[in-house]
């Protein structure tokens, strides 16, 4: 800003500076223009006077056309010096009889008069015309006018040459042009000085106040500004941001008890959600067991234990939650061990006990360091998000494959379902995202978190209405 208006304040000096010197140049030029015509008029009318005198009292001829030559053959030169005009005469016709114009007779000099000259002056109702021209730098103004006789007859044309010589006044105007300029220079340096200090006290100021609003922050506290002797402009403005600064302390700490409560909301949230997650699997495990039940079957002991253990499982992964949870909401920590990986995702999916979920895996053993716990989560959470995209299906098919590659182990879970539409797959991973009616749509939000924090990653392929396919890699090591 300082910089605009230094810049601003030079160029409306120079613009008046050049606007000045223009309009000066133009007046100097029109008045001498107008002097010359008057001091031009002034010798033509002397000069018509003296001519017309001579007519009416001096001269002993016949005033005719004939006589004219004889009349002023002498008499034009005295006529001519007294009011310094180069004077010719001619006859109607337009052919010169006598001249002041020295050698005027000679080829090329002066001839007759041309015919437009005649027509003019003819059709003209004051009976005189005024011709300009320029030749080798000199300007030249003729006019020429009818020569009557005592009895008002046209006997003859007259015509008054004036020279321009502007070499004198062109010399005045050049010597006022350069005093002008050195004015007009001393005026543009005192102006610089003058908008530079001018400029840095009106911004000195709004700087204090464009310094103090850089450092204004939402998370620290602010300083007022305090200025002094300062124009009413800036003083409102001042105050306006004093005024913000209040506020912005105020709306800092509604914001911080904001964010203290949505903090404790999200965590109850997610508590609430993972604590959903094994429920479901327990559920439907104790209704399995409900209805196979048979307390004559020889294998009764095998399968209460296995439900049990399946029950242990899960409540296991409840009090690991619950444990997070007193220590501010954590999630389970990662708790990484040499796991056989096959054996422990076939335990996850065996918790559904859903003929539509099939297992694939060239490995018959796969070890692995991760968290036995985490990695049922991850499981349980795809498994269950492709049995709901597969609810409405016609014969629902959900693939779980796992195999290894060098160092990493691939799980892909897949599913012949509705799949996911374009516009939403970016939004997949988010959190509180859901496309379902019921649920908080943390599940895939939190995997993926568990996930990374493996060094891994997750990542889909979805076709609408032909199913969608969850790919996890993560490290054995």
């Amino acid at each position: 800003m300082r910089i605009r208006i230094f810049f601003s304040m030079i160029l409306l000096v120079l613009l008046a500076s050049i606007l000045i010197l223009g309009v000066t140049v133009y007046q100097y030029d029109e008045q001498t223009q107008d002097y010359n015509l008057q001091r031009f008029e002034r010798k033509e009318s002397t000069a018509i006077q003296i001519i017309d005198l001579e007519l009416s009292n001096k001269t002993t001829y016949p005033v005719n056309s004939e006589n004219l030559y004889k009349i002023f053959k002498e008499r034009i030169y005295e006529i001519s010096s007294i009011n310094r005009l180069n004077i010719s005469i001619f006859d109607l016709n337009g052919n010169l009889l006598v001249s002041s114009i020295t050698n005027a007779f000679e080829e090329n000099n002066i001839g007759p008069l041309s015919y437009n000259v005649l027509k003019d002056l003819a059709q003209n109702s004051n009976h005189r015309i005024v011709k300009t021209r320029v030749e080798d730098g000199n300007g030249y103004q003729s006019s020429y006018s009818y020569i009557n006789d005592p009895k008002f007859k046209r006997i003859g044309i007259v015509e008054f040459q004036f020279t321009q010589d502007n070499s004198e006044i062109e010399y005045e105007l050049r010597e006022f042009i350069s005093r002008l300029s050195l004015v007009y220079l001393l005026m543009l340096i005192i102006a610089i000085a003058l908008a530079y200090f001018l400029s840095s006290y009106i911004t000195k100021s709004i700087k204090s106040i464009s310094d103090k609003m850089e450092q204004t922050q939402l998370n620290q506290r602010n300083e007022k500004i305090l200025l002094h002797a300062v124009g009413s402009e800036i003083e409102i403005l001042v105050d306006a941001y004093n005024n913000m600064i209040d506020q912005l302390e105020e709306s800092a700490i509604k914001l911080a008890k904001s964010e203290r409560e949505q903090a404790w909301r999200e965590m109850a949230k997610q508590v609430a959600h993972e604590i959903k997650n094994p429920l479901t699997p327990m559920r439907l495990s104790v209704q399995s067991f409900e209805r196979k039940f048979n307390p004559e079957d020889e294998n009764i002991r095998e399968k209460l234990s296995e439900y049990s253990k399946t029950l242990i499982q899960q409540i296991d992964v409840m009090s690991a939650i619950a444990s997070a949870f007193s220590d501010f909401a954590k999630m389970p920590t990662q708790n990484k061990e040499e796991i056989e990986v096959i054996s422990v995702i076939k335990l996850a999916i065996d918790i559904f006990n859903d003929e539509s979920i099939q297992f694939h895996s060239e490995e018959k053993e796969l070890f692995a360091f991760l968290d036995k716990t985490q990695l049922i989560r991850v499981l349980t959470n795809l498994v269950k998000n492709a049995l709901q995209a597969t609810e409405e299906t016609e014969n629902p098919e959900i693939i779980v494959d796992v195999s290894s590659e060098s160092e990493f182990l691939k799980i892909s879970v897949s599913d012949n379902g509705k799949g996911i539409a374009n516009e939403l797959k970016e939004l997949i991973f988010e959190p509180k995202f859901t496309t379902k009616t019921s649920g908080m749509g943390l599940g895939l939000a939190m995997i993926k978190n568990i996930i990374e924090a493996y060094d891994g990653n997750i990542s889909f392929t979805s076709e609408k209405n032909k199913g969608t396919t969850f790919t996890v890699i993560l490290p054995k090591k």
